[in-house]
């Protein structure tokens, strides 16, 4: 049984919260003690982003991040790296959060190969549509990683059945039009949004997009089976990249009172 399903599994109807960083931002060091942060506050599941040049799914938040990472000289192999200094302290899976370009210049059965070698329990591949998929699912399932899928608010109720075939681990339900970046208030059509992709899979729904605080958390908390936030968590790494210890106390302070949203 994957470490993802798991984490399900021993929820007993209580959501999973997931957490977003990109990995290296701002470099090596400091993102192994982000992450060894967010565990140490309570995060379910771990989804770490790998720093591309055109991340076309992220807003400025994570694009900045990005660009942090890139320029501190992050590549895939230390992301992988990032992934086995996790596993030297902690079980809580890991989802890698990654664009095809990625994982066709390294070749999709290497990439995953080396991905589990790492000990990744997941990866999303946000710009590789179901349809031209099948390379990636096998390899998937020959390496035993749930391949995770994102089902969109614009996604038509008829393809859904198609994007949930393959999937697995959990889906990932995005929330809101646009790219990744904090919102105001929660969409209002999560119950019926939600409901549709359940009719197609008994896998669990993780939303996000736009979750930045602890009554948001409780929104969406009443209609997933996880709640993933992101760039209200990159944010605090951005404003304290100078100052580690600053930056490593406001993350599990604010972690923390995500989580009580969850309570």
């Amino acid at each position: 049984m994957s470490r993802i399903r798991q984490t399900f599994e021993k929820a007993a109807g209580k959501p999973r919260f997931i957490a977003y960083i990109c990995a290296l931002d701002p470099d090596a060091a400091t993102s192994l003690e982000v992450c060894r942060t967010l565990i140490k506050a309570g995060v379910d599941i771990i989804e770490l982003g790998v720093p591309f040049s055109d991340p076309l799914a992220d807003g400025k938040t994570n694009q900045l991040a990005a660009e942090r990472a890139l320029a501190a000289g992050a590549t895939p192999d230390q992301v992988l790296d990032l992934v086995r200094s996790i596993r030297s302290f902690s079980e809580v899976p890991v989802v890698l959060y990654t664009y095809y370009n990625l994982v066709y210049n390294k070749g999709v059965e290497n990439y995953v190969a080396a991905a589990q070698n790492a000990g990744v329990d997941g990866i999303l591949v946000l710009d590789l549509p179901p349809e031209e998929s099948d390379e990636m699912t096998t390899a998937c399932k020959n390496h035993g990683i749930d391949q995770i899928f994102l089902i969109a608010p614009t996604t038509p109720e008829s393809r859904i059945p198609l994007i949930t075939r393959n999937a697995s681990g959990f889906i990932y339900y995005v929330s809101r039009e646009g790219v990744t970046g904090e919102r105001s208030d929660v969409a209002k059509d999560l119950a019926t949004r939600v409901a549709a992709i359940r009719k197609t899979t008994d896998l669990p729904i993780g939303i996000g997009f736009g979750i930045s605080n602890a009554d948001q958390v409780r929104q969406v908390a009443l209609h997933g089976d996880a709640v993933i936030v992101g760039s209200s968590i990159v944010k605090i790494v951005e404003q304290h990249a100078s100052d580690p210890n600053t930056m490593l106390a406001t993350l599990e302070a604010k972690v923390r009172s995500l989580l009580e949203g969850l309570q």
